[in-house]
């Protein structure tokens, strides 16, 4: 999620893990899991709850190529 920028910053990204905020293909998903092409993830903000396909999966991206990593659905 850091690295598409769905969570701007890791520790956020964990904390919403921790806390059940984070769903992979409809489960909760632990900090530690690997996505892959083809993963829906969901993610709660709040009472807004934002859904993307998983495109592409890399461990370094420029900024502006963030978009391309994932789809909103």
């Amino acid at each position: 999620m850091k690295v598409s920028r769905l969570i701007k910053r890791r520790t956020v990204a964990n904390e919403a893990c921790d806390a059940g905020r984070v769903l992979v293909n409809g489960k909760a998903a632990k900090a530690s899991l690997n996505v892959k092409e083809g993963d829906v993830i969901e993610i709660q903000f709040g009472t807004r709850t934002v859904r993307a396909e998983v495109m592409s999966v890399q461990d370094t991206v420029r900024k502006e190529e963030a978009k391309e990593l994932y789809r909103y659905l």
